[in-house]
């Protein structure tokens, strides 16, 4: 669902629970982007912060990979990227 430059996607039934999901790499119309920070570099930063990840599924250098973290109420958070 769109409205302007912002987009919502609604998913009945694919996630068990609440799930907001950013996706680098991508712009608002799922088109590749030339500049934006990889997943295995907000991975790391994440780290380095202290916040702990739920799941990772992160290989090679570049390209598709993803980790997930819960934010303080519980609800996931899933970093995406597919480029």
């Amino acid at each position: 669902m769109r409205c302007g430059e912002h987009t919502i996607g609604l998913f009945q039934g694919m996630f068990e629970d609440n799930i907001m999901i950013f996706n680098p790499g991508w712009d608002q119309q799922s088109n590749s982007l030339d500049n934006f920070t990889d997943v295995r570099n907000l991975l790391a930063d994440f780290k380095a912060k202290g916040i702990e990840t739920v799941q990772e599924c992160v290989t090679g250098d570049n390209g598709p990979a993803s980790f997930s973290i819960k934010d303080p109420d519980g609800n996931a958070i899933l970093i995406d990227q597919h480029v």
